[in-house]
Order: structure tokens, then C-alpha cells, then sequence
């Protein structure tokens, strides 16, 4: 886990961020194991380390907010909430696992999930791209290329579900989710190889 600082932040935003990334991994958990994407194992392991941080630092807001029993049994649903979701992201790094270590799963799971049109992609905005700069609104992906940003990790951080407005930066890390011609669209867009998105 990451050095905890307390920092005085909102429990519903600490609860609202853990909430998003467990969901986020389960998602590239499961792609990860259907492709056998190291990369998008490696996201689900880092974001793990993140949400344990968030729910240690959601824990000590709590128990600075408590002031008398009455606060406690408000506050014990919003520390059952967190630990939830805290259980969901440790699961997804157990699925991340299997597929770092290489242990591979069923046969019949991988039939399932290839049913799956959408996939999930983990790409690096190079220097050279046409994304680096340009806004998620001015790109117009989902309507050119069927595909939709829904992360993006930038100097550590992230940004769940970004708007439109949401500018792209270089070395920005996407998380992105759509069909498979839009995916290799948004890598080779994101590699500096395709100078412009299909209409």
C-alpha cells in the first residue's frame, strides 16, 4: 500500500472514487484474462494498491468525523460500503494475478467471454500522437470510431469516466473501452501511426 498522508477529503468523494475503480477493474480483470493482457493485468494490480490506500484514508475520515455513538452507527454503513467495494478490487487482483502469473483459465470460460463485442484496450498517448492535445470532444471517438475514454491515469492519478472538455495530455495512459476495429484504431492513433480517425 502507498504512504498514507491524512488529508481532510470528503467520505462520499473517498466512497464515490472507490465505488468507480473497483468497477473499473473488475472490467480489466475480466479483459485481461480473456486476452491474456499483461498490460491491462499490471492497471488492475496498481489500481488495487490505490483503492487500498483510499479505503485506509475513507477509514481515518470516519473516525475523525465520530463524536458520539449516534455519528458511529451513521457512519459503520459507510465503512461497511468501502470495505465492499475494498473486497470487489482485492478479487480483480486475484483475476490479474492468474494472468500474470501465467496460470492461464478454462477453456470454457475464454468461449463466454469471446461472445463479448466490446473490448478494453490500455494505451500510452506518445508525443507524437494526434490525441496528445486535442480535447475527448474534439476527437469525437465514439462517434467516428465507435470507442470511449473511460479512464485515464496522468503523473499517477486518475480520472474516471473524463467529459468531453477533458483534454489529453502526452504520456497520458487511456483506458478505453469499444469494438475491436475501433480498439486498433485507438492504439495506432495513440502510437503516433494514424494521423487521422475514420468519419
Amino acid at each position: 500500500m502507498e504512504k498514507v498522508e491524512y488529508r481532510p477529503i470528503s467520505v462520499r468523494d473517498l466512497l464515490v472514487e472507490i465505488k468507480d475503480l473497483s468497477e473499473l477493474m473488475i472490467d480489466l480483470a475480466y479483459s485481461a484474462a480473456l486476452f491474456n493482457s499483461k498490460e491491462l493485468a499490471e492497471e488492475v494490480l496498481a489500481l488495487e494498491n490505490h483503492v487500498d490506500t483510499l479505503a485506509y484514508l475513507l477509514h481515518m475520515n470516519v473516525m475523525i468525523a465520530v463524536r458520539d455513538a449516534e455519528d458511529a452507527e451513521h457512519l459503520v454503513a459507510v465503512s461497511t460500503v468501502a470495505s465492499a467495494a475494498d473486497k470487489i478490487s482485492n478479487a480483480a487482483a486475484d483475476i490479474a494475478t492468474i494472468v500474470i502469473q501465467n496460470i492461464g483459465i478454462h477453456p470454457i470460460v475464454r468461449q463466454v467471454f469471446e461472445k463479448v463485442e466490446e473490448r478494453l484496450i490500455r494505451v500510452k498517448v506518445r508525443p507524437n500522437s494526434i490525441l496528445a492535445e486535442a480535447s475527448i470532444g474534439e476527437l469525437e471517438l465514439a462517434a467516428k470510431i465507435g470507442v470511449n475514454v473511460i479512464a485515464i491515469r496522468r503523473n499517477g492519478k486518475w480520472i474516471i469516466g473524463p467529459k468531453g472538455n477533458e483534454r489529453l495530455e502526452r504520456d497520458d495512459v487511456l483506458l478505453a473501452r469499444g469494438a475491436p476495429h475501433g480498439i486498433d484504431e485507438l492504439r495506432a492513433a495513440a502510437e503516433g501511426s494514424l494521423r487521422n480517425l475514420e468519419d
